[in-house]
């Protein structure tokens, strides 16, 4: 599965390619999330797209990840959140918002999504106007990251 944008695909790794994520990772939190996220995928193969770590590879440049994006599983009510991240030396190009824009749009359209939620730090203002610029507007809660959005279908 891929999905493009007009300067990325965007497609989940699979297991091996998590795992190797994982043991190469130095934040322990990010291999915490990882570490799940890859047990999600185990335990739940036919919903693994929900679990799994999405690359975005730029198109004019193969085999150049800028970043990632995934969900937090499948949640009750049709729910699905997500969680991205730019690799260094990436920001400041749009790419995030490109590909967060797409994978939104494609996420909506899958059965029983009725809805996408991120979530965000207070002070991160650059991922704030990431989910604005996309759709993704404040609910008025606060999750465990901090304030919470969902994309305005």
């Amino acid at each position: 599965m891929r999905i493009e944008s007009d300067r990325l695909y965007i497609y989940p790794i699979s297991n091996e390619e998590m795992k190797k994520m994982i043991a190469n990772e130095k934040d322990e939190g990010l291999r915490q999330a990882y570490s799940e996220m890859l047990q999600g995928c185990i335990n739940s193969p036919e919903n693994r797209i929900w679990y799994a770590v999405w690359n975005m590879e730029l198109k004019d440049r193969p085999g150049t990840i800028v970043g990632d994006l995934s969900f937090k599983g499948f949640g009750s009510g049709g729910i699905v959140e997500i969680g991205y991240g730019l690799r260094d030396g990436y920001c400041g190009n749009g790419y995030m918002s490109e590909a967060l824009k797409r994978i939104s749009e494609w996420a909506v359209g899958q059965e029983g999504v009725m809805r996408i939620e991120a979530e965000t730090s207070p002070d991160n203002t650059a991922s704030q106007k990431v989910l604005s610029n996309v759709g993704y507007v404040p609910t008025g809660e606060i999750g465990e990251e901090g304030p919470r959005f969902v994309y305005a279908l």
